[in-house]
């Protein structure tokens, strides 16, 4: 007979770890006498990062005693008490290989069900003193599952749990966690998986995804924790190209035309990919960029077009110093916001210099003379700032369905209401809605961080879904580093102290070169130190919410990860260069 060992409950807390101020609810104590257990929580329980953890499907975190004997003999930890690993119920039977998702058991006067495995986060590494802990629950199968409360009663240390339902399927906790985390993901089980009502939402999309993949043959990477899959990289490293022309465009933009050093075809580029460039001025330290291709599938070259920044180097560097004949370095085209293949209407959203991956996009609908309905909305400040206005105008009047709408937000005197641009301000959201752009349709958006982020708002709010709006933004992306408290942001830097004496480390987006040092354990503590923005939260190789592209270079994993990254991809959470590296970050 299964039995209620412990109720553990606790209230966030802000906790100290490596020079950081972390919120969390790991910490849980035993309490005596019956508790309630309401549809969110149990009474005095709480979570510090609701985003991660809590809600619903995860209202009750279960932890079996038999696991807890397991882990004292590996590795051999005498002094664990119940809560340690953050349940609130501490349970006696109800093994992961045992129990099933969709099952239902009264413990007390309430009853729940069980709706998916644990997914650890860094967090217990820090309650366990073993920064490893999150890959060693999944790794060793014991990850322990959440419940679901379909009936609020009281709960007791000493309570009998009883099972009343199985749930549809037979998937055991232990089945579905290495279904996600552990290759090969196969298609009838994920089926299987996903034919469970009481699944978490959560879990759902993550099955949802890796179908898609093997859907799409993109077998390399787990869709269903990292990155939306792209296609991997036609090459390794970097390739020599040399600039065939230079010409300039308005609005202090200039457009390279890259054609292969070798003579050899450039390899075919999704509309809407990216290239890193590697930059080598004379006398001065390489610099490696990221750039959106601006143009149409071309089997001799490529096009990309920078805008001039006062403070950029590299685009004062390409604006005034660099020569036609000149040679590059570049690493393949690589990124996944690329243009959907449906019969969808397609929504092309852009301000400034944003307009480049969006005029890739309009060259593929234009060269297949796609009969969808195609949007372009355009934000500049005037028409001298306009950049491929012309181009735009000649693709889209060979479209049979087309609409187009520019903004100019500090229009000069000489330009044209109704010839150069059709409104006075800024496209936004409101705008959108006055143009009866239709919400059905894939909305593509690049331009500044704050115009997507009120974009991407007031499209949510028209009631667009939120997989019908793919972004792209130039330089580094938004960090995710959860439960840390926040602080402003800085600028991307050295780190503090003497270079270290290990290889280079580029980080593209945040235009950053330095050497790797022996005090940092992986990538990641590397980029933190630099105050690089990144991604994580298990910090072990296990949830791939770090994986970034590796543009060039080799790493070593310590520990190995669960799942490799997808082709041409890093998790620098756990990695090491093994020599100079390009991280696209």
């Amino acid at each position: 007979m299964a039995r209620l060992l412990s109720v553990n409950v606790g209230l966030p807390r802000d906790v100290a770890w490596q020079g950081r101020t972390v919120h969390t609810g790991i910490w849980k104590a035993q309490v005596t006498g019956p508790r309630r257990v309401r549809r969110l929580n149990i009474d005095g329980d709480g979570q510090g990062d609701t985003a991660g953890h809590g809600g619903e499907h995860r209202a009750v975190f279960v932890y079996q005693d038999e696991s807890y004997r397991y882990w004292q003999e590996h590795p051999g930890r005498s002094n664990l008490v119940h809560g340690q690993f953050g349940e609130n119920f501490t349970v006696e039977g109800l093994a992961d290989t045992n129990v099933c998702i969709g099952d239902r058991y009264r413990i007390g006067s309430a009853v729940f069900e069980v709706t998916q495995p644990r997914v650890t986060c860094y967090r217990l590494g820090i309650r366990m003193d073993e920064p490893d802990m999150a890959a060693l629950l999944v790794r060793h199968g014991r990850p322990g599952f959440y419940f679901r409360v379909i009936e609020e009663g009281d709960v007791e240390a000493g309570d009998e749990i009883t099972q009343i339902a199985v749930g549809p399927e037979r998937m055991s906790v232990f089945e579905i966690n290495a279904l996600l985390y552990l290759p090969p993901h196969p298609r009838e089980r994920l089926e299987r998986a996903l034919r469970i009502p009481a699944l978490s939402r959560g879990w759902r999309r993550s099955f949802e995804a890796l179908l898609e993949q093997q859907k799409d043959n993109k077998t390399a990477g787990n869709a269903g924790v990292g990155p939306a899959a792209s296609p991997a990289p036609a090459w390794r490293g970097f390739r020599s190209f040399r600039v065939a022309r230079k010409i300039a465009e308005r609005g202090n933009v200039t457009s390279l035309i890259l054609e292969p050093a070798d003579g050899h075809p450039v390899a075919a580029a999704l509309p809407g990919q990216f290239v890193v460039i590697k930059l080598e001025p004379s006398g001065a330290q390489a610099m490696t960029r990221s750039y959106s291709l601006s143009s149409g599938a071309d089997a001799a070259s490529y096009r990309v077009s920078i805008k001039r920044e006062v403070h950029g180097a590299a685009s004062r560097y390409i604006a005034d110093e660099l020569l036609a004949g000149a040679a590059v370095q570049l690493g393949a085209p690589r990124g996944s916001f690329t243009l959907r293949q449906d019969a969808r209407p397609v929504i092309l959203l852009s301000a400034g210099i944003g307009v480049t991956p969006l005029l890739a996009m309009l060259h593929a609908l234009a060269a297949e003379a796609t009969t969808r309905d195609v949007w372009w909305l355009h934000g500049a400040r005037n028409g001298r700032e306009h950049a491929f206005a012309a181009e735009a105008r000649e693709l889209l009047g060979g479209l049979s369905r087309h609409h187009s709408h520019v903004c100019y937000s500090a229009p000069d005197p000489d330009d044209r209401l109704n010839v150069a641009f059709d409104t006075a301000g800024h496209l936004d959201a409101r705008l959108l809605q006055t143009l009866s752009v239709p919400r059905d349709g894939d909305f593509y958006l690049c331009g500044p961080a704050g115009f997507m982020n009120d974009l991407k708002a007031g499209l949510t709010t028209l009631g667009v879904a939120p997989d019908r709006i793919h972004t792209e933004l130039f330089g580094a992306g938004p960090s995710l580093t959860p439960g840390i408290a926040s602080s402003p942001q800085k600028r991307a830097h050295p780190p503090i102290g003497a270079p270290g004496p290990g290889p280079m480390v580029s980080f593209a987006r945040s235009g950053l070169n330095v050497r790797w040092g022996p005090s940092y354990a992986s990538l990641l503590e590397l980029a933190e130190a630099c105050d690089v923005p990144v991604r994580w939260s298990c910090r072990t190789g296990v949830c791939h919410n770090c994986e970034s592209g590796l543009i060039a270079g080799t790493v070593d994993y310590a520990p190995d990860p669960l799942d490799p990254p997808a082709d041409g991809n890093v998790l620098i959470c756990c990695s090491r260069p093994r020599n100079d590296v390009v991280v696209d970050l």
